[in-house]
Order: C-alpha cells, then structure tokens, then sequence
C-alpha cells in the first residue's frame, strides 16, 4: 500500500529501499534484508515504546535518544553483541544520510542521529583451521554416497576459494571454467565480479562432481537434498554435522566452531602462510579494502610469536617488536 502523507517517515522509508537502494545503488538481496530486518525491529520497538503506529510517524518523531533507547534494548533486552548493534545502526545511519538529501530542511534534526557513535568493541581472536583439522574435516564426508561426495566437494571447493557462503549457494554450472586454466567467477559484495582461480586438485573433483548429474548453465552446483538452491543455514548445517564426526579424530576441533567465515579466515591464512602477499589475498576474497585484510597480518605475526617461544623458552624479556610504521609491517610480513 503507498503511503500518500508527503511528510512521513513511511514515505521516506519506502523511496530509500525501492528508489535508492534497489533502483539507484542496485544493492544485493542480503543488503536489502539487513536493512529490512533492522527497520522491521526498530518500528516494532517505537511502536511499543510509544505506542505510535509506524505509518503515523513524522520523521521529527524519531531524535537520537529513540535510537540509543533502541540499540540499548537490542543488547540488554534481545542479548546481541555490539558488532551487531553497529549493524544496525549502520543501517539507520544509511536511511539519515539519504533523508539528509532530501530534507535539507531538517539537517539539524538529522545530522543529531548521524552522530551516534559506534560502540567499541574487543576484536574475538581469530578461528581458522590448522592442516591436520582440515584433513579430518574433508575426511569426514562418507564419499561412498553422492551426497558424501557432495560435501567432501563444496568444503574443498570453500576451502581453496575462501568464496562467501552467499557466493558459494548462488553459484551456477557457467560460473565455473575448468577447460584450461580453472577459475569460478562469483558476484561479491557491491555487485563487483571476481574470478578465482583453482588449484589442480579442486578442478579435477568439480569435473567429477559436475560430471555425476545431468545439468544446464542455470542450474546450481551445490543443490540441497531437495535439488533446490542451499541456504546459509543448510551450509552451517553441513559444517556443524561434519565437525562433530572430524572431531572424533581431530579433538582440538571441540574447541572451535566451525563456521562459513572460518573456513574464509582458513583460505586466507593458507594463502599468507604460503608468501602470498596482502593485496593479492585481498583481491582474493573479494575485501573492498586492504585494511579489513590486515587481520591475517596480525594473526600471523602472533603465530610467529607463539613459535619463537616454543624454540627458546628460556628467553626472560618481556620485549615485544612492534613495526612503527605501515612499511616496516608490510616488511616484517614477507
């Protein structure tokens, strides 16, 4: 239903999802869900809190103390952590940006949620797999069964390629190349296509997976059990199963749960620990930016740490080498 009332925040809402989010920045479906999800919950909340209904609301009704009370109640009230209260404020902060242009008029009002901060946060330590929780992990599939072979293949294929679960489920039969040089192209964040290449290995067993069904290009490659498109939560299905079984093996991988991301931050880490540098591994997993892959830098600089102590363990000084600048880090990686 339109909402016909000019001033509402309910008419602002509705052109900043159909006119600039899908027509204007051609978003992806998960962008677009983040958001609908994020203005789902905070109208619920407004609702209760005030009692207004939401296609009553003048954009005036909502100020910066509305939405502090709303992302305090996401963490006090629903239990999120404070990476997920900035999600969503990410959201609301992306509709006051798009208001600001067209509300000029109300710049104050705006630029007062604008600047709400994002709560700091401890970084979690970072969880990826060491070669012999691989080895159990793609041992644990029974590749007597097509659907064994299935999930030995989609976690090696996850494993080289470190592709997002959302890459990974959208992939089609003409995405991937296997005659010549082998790659698979996937549409990443912000719509930007990538090709990623594959090893030796993982191009022999797609050709034998792809080779088991009868198929066409637009038909996708890792199909649930009902031949339909996976899920990320069939993906975390898949992972968490065969965790347990690897983990009879592998007893360490009690201690980690095993998650699309960690396999991600397992590629990325195989990639650093065979002197692929920086930007290539950027390039790789498809990151916007160089600085967001930098977490492997460090998680790798503290392995090295872990391993120098383990060879002189007499060694007394608290001393620890700090790089003082971005060249010295770039150096002290290779």
């Amino acid at each position: 239903m339109k909402v016909k009332t000019a001033g509402s925040l309910a008419k602002y809402i509705e052109l900043f999802f159909v006119d600039y989010l899908i027509n204007q920045k051609s978003v992806s479906t998960h962008t677009v869900a983040s958001y609908r999800d994020t203005f789902s919950l905070f109208l619920a909340f407004v609702k209760t809190s005030s009692g207004k209904m939401p296609d009553t609301l003048n954009i005036e009704d909502i100020d910066s103390e509305i939405i502090v009370n709303f992302l305090n109640y996401l963490e006090i009230e629903r239990g999120v952590k404070a990476r997920t209260r900035n999600q969503r404020l990410a959201g609301l902060r992306s509709f006051y940006r798009y208001l600001s242009i067209k509300r000029p008029d109300l710049s104050h009002h705006i630029q007062q949620i604008l600047a709400i901060p994002q709560k700091r946060f401890e970084p979690t330590p970072l969880i990826f797999l060491n070669n012999v929780e691989i080895d159990a992990l793609l041992n644990a599939p029974d590749q007597s069964t097509l659907m064994g072979r299935r999930d030995f293949t989609l976690i090696l294929f996850l494993l080289q390629t470190g592709l997002r679960v959302s890459e990974l489920t959208g992939l089609t039969f003409s995405d991937v190349n296997l005659d010549g040089a082998s790659y698979v192209t996937c549409i990443g964040k912000g719509r930007k296509k990538r090709s990623t290449p594959l090893t030796k290995r993982t191009a022999k067993i797609m050709k034998k997976w792809l080779s088991e069904k009868e198929r066409d290009n637009d038909e996708f490659i890792f199909e649930n059990a009902k031949g339909k498109q996976f899920s990320a939560d069939g993906i975390q299905y898949l992972l968490t199963k065969y965790s347990a079984i690897a983990s009879k093996a592998c007893p360490s991988l009690t201690k980690k749960k095993i998650s699309p991301h960690v396999i991600r931050h397992t590629t990325a880490m195989k990639l650093l620990s065979a002197g692929v540098d920086i930007a290539t591994i950027a390039l790789w997993l498809g990151h916007e930016s160089i600085e967001t892959t930098k977490i492997y830098l460090t998680a790798d600089l503290k392995m090295k740490e872990d391993a120098l102590k383990k060879v002189n363990p007499t060694c007394k000084s608290n001393f620890r080498y700090k790089p003082s600048n971005k060249i010295l880090r770039f150096l002290e990686s290779l």
